[in-house]
């Protein structure tokens, strides 16, 4: 009867989590400026170390009915070649100007200095007002543009937003 309980109850817990949880959907547009410092490791050709900072712009999207604004992203990253890779946290304003935190990491393909494609995984750890304990993960893809922007689409699951 115990054992019967506890998977019922499992069971209800289970449902009201997934019930709970809810879906990202967005893409943002960013520019291909961004502030920061490059520097030259010296152990081989086209091999950097560096820290930016950007701010992207929503084009669509919301988390738990509310649109996504902007945001502001801050990475450390390595390029070797044509390739470069990094970890950052993205800040994001919502329309309702609380704030959504993405901590990620990322690849993305360079051709003669600029994005091509790229992708990134990512972990929402927590944000402001309606967003506080706001827990979640997904991943995004990005196409670089001939101007230096770039177009990001992300996808993804969170939890803990009422």
């Amino acid at each position: 009867m115990r054992r019967a309980l506890c998977v019922v109850g499992l069971l209800c817990l289970s449902a009201a989590i997934a019930a709970a949880q809810g879906k990202v959907s967005s893409s943002s547009s960013c520019p291909g400026s961004a502030s920061g410092q490059s520097y030259e490791v010296g152990d081989k050709p086209n091999h950097w170390y560096g820290l930016a900072q950007f701010k992207c712009t929503a084009t669509s999207g919301e988390v738990a009915g509310v649109k996504d604004k902007e945001g502001m992203g801050t990475e450390f990253h390595e390029v070797v070649g044509g390739k470069s890779s990094g970890h950052g946290i993205f800040v994001a304003t919502m329309a309702n100007g609380d704030h959504v935190h993405y901590t990620y990491t990322n690849s993305v393909n360079l051709t003669e200095g600029m994005m091509t494609t790229g992708s990134n995984k990512f972990e929402i750890t927590g944000g402001t007002g309606k967003f506080k304990a706001i827990k979640g993960k997904g991943g995004c893809t990005g196409k670089g543009n001939a101007d230096g922007s770039s177009i990001w689409t992300c996808t993804g699951t969170y939890t803990g937003v009422k």
